[in-house]
């Protein structure tokens, strides 16, 4: 049961994790580009 119960507390901090990196991309924010592409010379691929 224990076994259980940390799978799914892991699988919900993957899913916030990816849900936070999905959003993070929409709203322009890269970690290619160290989160702050307004300074970015370009080398991320972001415009």
């Amino acid at each position: 049961m224990g076994t259980i119960i940390t799978a799914a507390v892991l699988v919900c901090i993957v899913g916030l994790v990816i849900r936070k990196m999905i959003c993070d991309k929409k709203s322009g924010k890269s970690l290619q580009c160290g989160c702050d592409c307004k300074n970015c010379a370009g080398g991320c691929g972001h415009k």
